[in-house]
């Protein structure tokens, strides 16, 4: 439990110091602190100032939660400490990386890393205002994200052939080999006095030569034993095994300056790479490599980054020093370039070399400008440089550039639409008039309106104008042709956009009616073929069709609003030659013939002999005739539970008729059992439609043919129960229940094997619905209720009272008042 605790008061603790290190005001708000912010350098150095004061566990709790810090934060900042703890703890038991204060050499072998230093652990993202500045600042900086990338390491070739101009040193291996008539291998040591020891040879000292020196050396002294080294019958090859480790200083502007260990094969990219690379305050341009004191060579990044080239790239010595230093001129372009950003710029160098460093313009770059926001020495100031300037403008440092996007319009376009065979956009040439540019449209369509068009023209002021003219004239010549501008826009119309669409309708009996497109000569027998061709049951025989009236006399008072013709076509739509020729918005219906019926189906269910679909066989067949086609009842028919279901659809041989009737009658139950609570969803439930149609079948089997015996329609369903046993009771009482039927036993006997009625319960609208889907309400004579008779199946109903709305306090206010005025105006009155 105790370091659960410690880790828990760490929390708290650093979240309070986080908080005063970020403000030293005493009412610091703490709910602006983000813990996603906070770098791990920052933690740990906020939890070694927590560890030294004397706050208990409680006091920084309250401290923190007054001050308004999330509990969500809090969560986060435990688990980041979880988190510390843990990767300090493997470290600490591990054999890791080391140099002097950066990890970079290896206790154990000759290992190096050249992971780039991370931006996190030198930047504390988002912990103020002007470090997430300078960390902006850095993300746009040309060339910063070079060292942030972990895919690109700058690592160098350990495994190469050995150069020519390689220098030796102490720790370095020399592998010597002799072959031919005498051969022999020696695995030798540079000792730090930077000699080798070759047996039966003696002392050599190579510190310092290259390999190729050491091998003229090494070559000579051998060949006072190997004599076969002078007649060419030996030979000798002499190549670095282990390399060596170098001190390399970095000083100045670079994001972890200190001294590295690095291998001899080491260049100046290796080191920089390995120390994050230069600050935001760093030169990318002016990198020095200082060797005994004097500056030999001055790095570049931009050769590398614009070009490729690693020039000045020097392989490192011992006790090298590489120089960052402060940035001269730095600039920043932004706009429609390919790659805005912040750039360092040499002295001589002009906006032309800034423009190559950001790629060149895009392609919706305004060339002929750039806007340049410049510093001087008391306010700032804006230039515009021409394109002709490029190549000799002078940078300064903190100037801003911006290149313009181009404008979203054309110099040269003109427009033509409409009845043309190529209608779009074309070049304006100059002198091109209307006449030529309907030529390039390759002419005028057919059905083109040829006696107007217009221009739709912009005004010096941007507003349009319409310019309408005669194009037949135009193009005969009889009207002179006319110039077109920039931005025209000729508009032909067609002779079908000027009028209303033809069509006619076709109604009654054919395969699919519906409207068509009407066309000249179109008879009657044509637009019955489009729409599929007659119906069965469709007659040839007095075919309607309805014209509309153009010219009626409106003072008329017996005006005729529409023209009938009653035409009689072949059956089988033979072309005729005098057929009805139609004319535009006729509609046309086909009856069916008056002898012609289809077959209508009902069904029975239930307890009968025979269950199942049936065909009316004549119009005037009723429920009694359906019975006997049944064959009767079953023993256990229940006849006065008989329903009748007439939904109006047509009667499937499924069982989906029983589950959708058995569905239909629950859902009934199921709006009568909720509890409603006002008059406007009694009447939403009232409206919802009641298929069932309450008969009483024992009355229909006593006098068949009477007025209780109902004609059969399509879809009727037809059921006969079984016997039914028991009576549910349910809505505003204390307990709803099933109860047994008992014959003899009343609505309110059944009531109370409920429990009695509710407090809510609104007694004189109970009502019952029987098992043929009839309903009958409870009712009131004189003093005394009257219920109804309970049978088998049924449901007894109590609905709920609508809650009384209180009366609010605008209300009370307005009534007092009316009644105050109206005893003021008594008062009056009677004085």
């Amino acid at each position: 439990m105790r370091p659960i605790k410690h880790i828990r008061v760490l929390v708290i603790l650093t979240t309070l110091f986080f908080a005063l290190s970020v403000s030293a005001q005493t009412n610091q708000n703490f709910s602006n602190i983000r813990v996603d912010e906070l770098s791990d350098t920052q933690i740990r150095q906020f939890i070694a100032q927590v560890e030294a004061t004397g706050l208990s566990e409680a006091q920084l709790e309250q401290v923190a939660q007054a001050r308004g810090m999330s509990p969500v934060e809090i969560q986060k900042l435990r688990q980041r400490v979880d988190r510390l703890k843990a990767t300090e703890k493997q470290n600490n038991g591990s054999q890791g990386l080391k140099n002097s204060g950066n990890n970079r050499q290896a206790q154990s072998g000759r290992e190096y890393n050249f992971e780039p230093a991370s931006a996190d652990s030198v930047q504390a993202s988002g912990a103020s205002a002007a470090e997430k500045a300078l960390s902006e600042l850095r993300s746009k900086i040309f060339g910063a994200d070079l060292f942030r990338n972990r895919q690109l390491t700058f690592e160098p070739n350990l495994r190469l052939a050995t150069p020519r101009n390689y220098q030796i040193g102490p720790d370095d291996e020399l592998l010597i080999d002799i072959y031919g008539y005498s051969e022999a291998s020696y695995q030798l040591k540079v000792s730090p006095e930077g000699t080798i020891n070759i047996p039966y040879i003696g002392v050599i000292p190579v510190s310092g030569m290259t390999i190729e020196q050491a091998t003229s050396r090494i070559k000579s002294r051998l060949s006072t034993i190997y004599s076969g080294l002078k007649s060419g019958n030996t030979s000798v090859s002499i190549a670095i095994g282990n390399i060596r480790s170098i001190k390399v200083i970095l000083t100045g502007e670079v994001v972890k300056p200190g001294t590295y260990s690095l291998p001899s094969l080491a260049t100046v990219f290796n080191a920089l790479y390995s120390s994050g690379g230069p600050t935001e305050n760093g030169s990318f341009r002016q990198i020095e490599l200082i060797r005994a004191g004097k500056r030999i060579a001055t790095l570049d990044i931009y050769d590398f980054l614009l070009n490729g080239e690693f020039k000045n790239n020097y392989r490192l010595q011992d006790q090298d020093v590489i120089r960052v230093p402060t940035y001269h001129t730095r600039t920043e372009i932004t706009g429609e370039v390919k790659r805005p950003g912040i750039f360092e710029m040499k002295s001589g160098e002009k906006l032309a070399d800034l423009l190559r460093f950001a790629g060149g313009f895009n392609e919706r770059a305004y060339q002929a400008r750039v806007k340049v926001l410049k510093n001087t020495e008391t306010e700032r100031r804006i230039d515009d440089v021409t394109s002709d300037a490029f190549a000799s403008y002078n940078p300064s440092s903190g100037d801003k550039y911006f290149v313009d996007q181009i404008l979203d319009r054309f110099e040269n376009r003109v427009k033509i639409e409409g009845a043309v065979f190529r209608p779009g956009q074309f070049e304006l040439e100059p002198g091109l008039t209307v006449k030529q540019l309907i030529e390039r449209a390759e002419g005028l369509r057919e059905d083109a309106f040829r006696n107007r068009a217009y221009i739709t023209r912009l005004k010096d002021d941007l507003q349009t104008e319409l310019v309408s003219f005669d194009i037949a004239k135009v193009l005969s010549g009889e009207a002179a042709d006319i110039p077109l501008k920039r931005e025209d826009v000729i508009t032909i119309s067609s002779i079908f956009d000027l009028k209303e669409e033809y069509n006619v309708r076709v109604e009654g009996e054919v395969l699919k009616p519906g409207r068509l497109n009407f066309a000249e000569g179109m008879t009657l027998e044509d637009a019955i073929i489009q729409a599929g061709g007659l119906r069965e049951g469709a007659t040839p025989k007095r075919v309607e069709i309805s014209r509309r009236i153009k010219n009626s006399d409106v003072l008329s008072e017996s005006a005729r609003t529409a023209q009938v013709f009653q035409v009689d076509i072949n059956q089988n739509l033979k072309s005729a030659t005098a057929g009805f020729v139609l004319q535009p918005f006729d509609i046309v219906v086909v009856r069916p013939s008056s002898g012609y019926s289809v077959q209508q189906q009902v069904k029975v269910q239930g307890e009968v002999l025979y269950p199942g679909i049936y065909t009316i066989t004549h119009k005037d067949e009723r429920i009694s005739d359906l019975l006997k086609r049944t064959g009767g009842f079953t023993a256990y028919a229940y006849v006065e539970g008989a329903s009748l279901q007439r939904p109006g659809a047509k009667v499937k041989d499924s069982t989906d008729v029983e589950k959708k009737m058995e569905f239909d009658r629950m859902k009934q139950f199921q709006r009568l059992q909720q509890k409603v609570s006002d008059t406007l969803k009694i009447e939403e439930e009232a409206a919802i439609r009641n298929d069932y149609v309450g008969i009483n079948l024992p009355r229909i089997l006593k006098k068949p043919g009477g007025k209780d015996d109902l004609f059969l329609e399509e879809g009727d369903i037809l059921n006969i129960p079984r016997q039914l046993q028991t009576v549910k009771v349910s809505g505003e009482v204390l307990s709803p229940v099933t109860v047994v039927y008992s014959r003899g036993k009343g609505f309110k006997q059944y009531i109370s094997n409920a429990g009695g009625f509710s407090d809510r319960a609104k007694k004189k609208s109970a009502y019952i619905i029987y098992a043929n889907g009839s309903v009958e309400s409870a009712g009131k004579f004189l003093f005394f209720n009257n219920y109804p008779v309970v049978k088998p199946g049924a449901e007894i109903f109590v609905p709920k009272k609508p809650e009384a709305r209180r009366m609010s306090t605008g209300e009370l206010v307005g009534i007092t008042s009316g009644l105050a005025s109206l005893a003021a105006i008594i008062v009056a009155l009677f004085r």
